[in-house]
């Protein structure tokens, strides 16, 4: 029986690597790197009283499916930075659409502790410094 499941299995497989091969060298080969960084802060007030640790970490990717795309992902995870809260976090996710040089399209999600659950933001960018 077990020879006979994985007989059976290993096509579908096989045929699951095939396709996902090609299109992971493609992606491999469509992204730009725009910036990917992660930073560490200590956190103080304006008396220089200690509001904890922050993880930030940011990524802006570009990449092609059929048309130009710009992924970015922003997340703030804080330690001790509320007074009542020991840890909160913040994470945005962006799909962002160029249009016409310095006009975009962009859709947003947003996970955070502040909200109940996720926010779906619709909108448009006009970017100041565009080449």
């Amino acid at each position: 029986m077990s020879k006979w499941i994985s007989n059976r299995l290993s096509i579908p497989v096989l045929i699951l690597l095939a396709v996902l091969l090609p299109i992971d060298m493609l992606m491999a080969q469509a992204v730009t790197p725009f910036t990917n960084e992660v930073s560490f802060f200590k956190n103080t007030d304006d008396l220089g009283r200690s509001r904890g640790t922050t993880l930030q970490i940011i990524s802006i990717n570009g990449f092609k499916l059929g048309t130009d795309f710009v992924f970015e992902f922003t997340g703030d995870f804080n330690w001790e930075l509320d007074l009542y809260e020991d840890y909160d976090y913040y994470i945005e996710l962006s799909l962002v659409k160029p249009v016409y040089k310095a006009l975009s399209v962009n859709y947003q999600r947003i996970y955070g502790t502040f909200c109940d659950e996720p926010v779906n933001q619709f909108g448009i960018r006009l970017s100041l410094f565009a080449d």
